[in-house]
């Protein structure tokens, strides 16, 4: 899957990506707000063993799951990953997320990904996507939000974390929310 918006690209994880991928999952300023709970990768050899463990694993996900680089179009820079993945108890409830390195925070790529992201999942027979946050977590929030997401509540059934939930419709794109 590939799926381009103005400024960005938004494609599967390659092995050439782990340098980049380690500014994203290596930072704890990342990793600190992740759900669930997740270290830090520590080393380059690690972040290439997630990667291939993302890479073998995407084939077999179900339409729309999965985890994507975000890549930015003007230098072909890799500056975060999107994810759609089962919520615990894993039945039914979609999850969105996303994740930007530092240093590409504050330029609206999350939005803009996420946005495309959300785009594509409802061609893809489903209804509905949520997506969790800590709930000091703003910017996660903000992003949410901009996404047309609506908050339904607070909840610690997910990964065993007090988390913001919110989520968004196929219905509430065509309602113009």
């Amino acid at each position: 899957m590939e799926i381009s918006t103005d400024r960005l690209v938004i494609r599967d994880w390659t092995p050439d990506d782990a340098e980049a991928a380690l500014r994203i999952y290596g930072s704890a300023d990342v990793t600190h707000w992740l759900t669930p709970a997740m270290d830090r990768v520590g080393d380059l050899a690690a972040m290439r063993s997630v990667l291939h463990a993302w890479q073998e694993s995407q084939p077999n996900l179900l339409t729309p799951r999965g985890r994507w680089a975000v890549v930015r179009k003007d230098d072909k820079e890799v500056v975060g990953g999107l994810g759609i993945r089962l919520l615990p108890p894993f039945e039914d409830d979609l999850e969105l997320s996303w994740q930007l390195a530092p240093e590409a925070w504050g330029n609206g790529y999350a939005t803009e990904a996420g946005s495309a992201l959300v785009d594509w999942a409802f061609t893809q027979d489903t209804d509905e996507l949520f997506a969790v946050a800590r709930p000091k977590n703003t910017r996660a929030i903000a992003v949410a939000e901009r996404l047309g997401m609506r908050w339904v509540g607070e909840t610690s059934k997910y990964y065993g974390l007090n988390l913001q939930v919110y989520r968004i419709r196929h219905n509430d794109l065509s309602a113009g929310w």
